[in-house]
């Protein structure tokens, strides 16, 4: 009988051991949709016990503020996924400057594998005179600053990024201001790399996950990415996932915990091109004015988001496990990232998941 009751009792410590394991078995592992595969499992509201008497409310104010694309991955697998005003699953949108968080990403792939060094100042890839700021201003400025919108440059000129339009107001890393000039990465890693912006980024990033079909499309000067409503919740899943897919580290884990924490002290809500939820202050694109509180309040403090002129969204939940997107036209108004509708769609999500 001794021997059985010890036996009994090692028995139950190894269990215990093994249930408070965060690799457990009972923990249902990430799941990744496969690459060149139209495939994506599933998972229904019912089952991770969300309400679902409030998804309708959710998909009618979706569609009434002209929601394009919308997706909601809990743990990789999607929940929901509804398309609206004459979009479907395979149409293209325009990413708008939630594909800043692109650049950034695949900066940080370009350093990793020694191209580049995002604390070097910008002038060491595209020479002097990239700016019409003095020549000791503009040596000031890193891809850092570039990374973390605060290079110093003239934010009030529109989106020009030639060297004309690209005018000195305060040294870079002494002022946040949101600028397009961030879209210089680009040509840092075309120039590092020897290669394209579009061939590195698709060879380095794009194909590596899977998000076929996507491109860049050139617009005033600009790069954009357009792509479907899932290559998008793709892009999400990778960041989730500090930068891995399945078992391939494809950004280093410490640069995108980098790059999705507060990068500077002059904007807390701001990390490498990513916003962050959850600060004590935040500032807002075309204003100097620091505002006092969360980014969005009704969403959770853990949150940092992709966010795009006219509503495009990404939004990533680690501690709930989630990658929320919407693609779409504007909600209401012409906005360039943030705005109220970001306020009224969380409250609708959060009366589906809590």
């Amino acid at each position: 009988m001794k021997k059985i009751s010890l036996l009994f009792i090692l028995v139950t410590s190894l269990w215990s051991c093994n249930s408070d394991d965060g690799n457990s078995s009972n923990e249902e592992a990430m799941y990744f949709p496969p690459i060149g595969s139209s495939t994506w499992e599933t998972k229904t509201v019912a089952s991770l016990g969300w309400n679902e008497t409030q998804v309708q409310p959710l998909l009618d104010y979706l569609e009434l503020k002209h929601t394009k694309g919308f997706i909601i991955l809990h743990n990789g697998k999607i929940v929901m996924e509804n398309y609206f005003n004459g979009h479907s699953s395979n149409d293209p949108w325009y990413w708008a400057s939630a594909g800043k968080t692109l650049t950034a990403t695949v900066t940080g792939i370009a350093q990793q594998e020694g191209y580049l060094n995002i604390n070097n100042k910008v002038s060491d890839y595209l020479g002097t005179g990239w700016t019409s700021a003095p020549i000791a201003k503009e040596n000031l400025i890193t891809n850092k600053h570039l990374l973390t919108m605060t290079s110093g440059l003239n934010d009030a000129l529109g989106d020009d990024v030639s060297p004309a339009n690209l005018q000195y107001v305060a040294d870079a890393g002494t002022r946040w201001a949101y600028h397009n000039v961030y879209v210089k990465l680009q040509d840092v890693v075309a120039q590092a790399t020897g290669q394209t912006w579009t061939n590195y980024f698709n060879t380095k990033l794009r194909d590596r996950i899977g998000m076929t079909g996507g491109a860049w499309i050139q617009s005033d000067g600009l790069s954009i990415y357009w792509s479907t409503t899932r290559n998008m919740a793709r892009f999400g899943l990778l960041a989730l996932n500090k930068g891995k897919w399945e078992n391939n580290q494809i950004v280093p884990e410490s640069y995108m915990q980098n790059a999705t924490t507060t990068s500077q002290n002059l904007n807390l809500a701001y990390g490498y091109l990513w916003w962050l939820n959850g600060k004590s202050s935040f500032r807002l694109p075309q204003s100097q004015l620091q505002f006092n509180g969360t980014l969005i309040s009704s969403a959770p403090s853990d949150m940092y988001c992709a966010l795009g002129k006219n509503d495009q969204k990404i939004y990533i939940v680690p501690s709930r496990k989630l990658v929320i997107i919407r693609m779409g036209d504007v909600a209401d108004g012409v906005n360039f990232a943030l705005s109220d509708f970001d306020e009224t769609l969380w409250e609708k999500i959060s009366a589906v998941i809590n």
